[in-house]
């Protein structure tokens, strides 16, 4: 058997599990909507002055914390309850090879994030006239890839420091709110004071809110590269994954 043929055999198990799993469908899935319904319905969608919508700037944010859910925060969960149940531990054993094992992964949370993608992207066109114009589909496409596969690594990396499958849920949020609250996924960062500005952007999140941010930009007559949110994403992604080689245990971690 190939390589490309147990990862899509691997990819489609993944994928089930995942459909099964009432909790990480939910928080994936069904949270980002809520939020998305919440913040248009106390913020309003009224038009701004330049003749932008209000959810037009909603829509980029909830995307971002959608991306983050599908490839870092449930990824890691999961890992770390496969890993402390010995499940990984047994892969193993098996013929597969562990890359192929830890590559589906990541394609299972680049998939889930894909399809959210248009699913919020149609939500917000079709009830709050968010638009999603042809030349900033580009930036789209490739905000979520270079995301999807930076979020993934430090998703993996995040499991080292996890000590316990019911610390999993606590350890992630602990980290990951804050995170939103600062990189204006819930409050826009014309709100915030300057120095909250400051120290999201040292983060990822943030520059993937803002690159999408231009994806979903209205008055854009070309299309944006934001060239400098991608390259930090992508020096987070490395980080993740130097982090990931020297420390992912497949071992309970007792």
């Amino acid at each position: 058997m190939s390589n490309i043929t147990r990862i899509i055999r691997q990819l489609k198990f993944d994928l089930l599990i995942f459909r099964r799993n009432p909790a990480a469908s939910f928080f994936t899935v069904i949270l980002p909507l809520i939020f998305l319904v919440i913040f248009t319905s106390i913020f309003g969608n009224e038009t701004l002055e330049n003749g932008a919508q209000v959810a037009t700037v909603y829509v980029p944010g909830i995307l971002t914390l959608a991306i983050a859910s599908a490839t870092l925060v449930n990824p890691a969960i999961t890992m770390t309850t496969r890993r402390e149940r010995g499940m990984l531990k047994r892969v193993r054993s098996t013929p597969i090879p562990p890359w192929v094992f830890v590559l589906s992964q990541a394609l299972a949370g680049f998939v889930i994030a894909a399809v959210m993608t248009v699913i919020i992207t149609l939500i917000g066109r079709v009830l709050y006239g968010v638009e999603l114009q042809f030349v900033t589909l580009p930036n789209l496409i490739i905000s979520l890839l270079v995301g999807a596969m930076a979020f993934s690594a430090l998703g993996l990396a995040l499991t080292t420091i996890i000590p316990s499958e019911d610390a999993a849920p606590a350890v992630t949020n602990a980290i990951m709110l804050p995170l939103y609250f600062i990189s204006g996924v819930f409050v826009p960062a014309e709100s915030t004071p300057s120095w909250v500005d400051t120290v999201g952007n040292i983060f990822p999140v943030a520059h993937l809110n803002q690159a999408l941010q231009e994806s979903y930009n209205p008055f854009a007559d070309g299309a944006a590269w934001p060239w400098d949110h991608w390259l930090v994403i992508a020096a987070w992604g490395v980080v993740g994954l130097i982090v990931t080689l020297k420390t992912f245990r497949w071992t309970p971690n007792r």
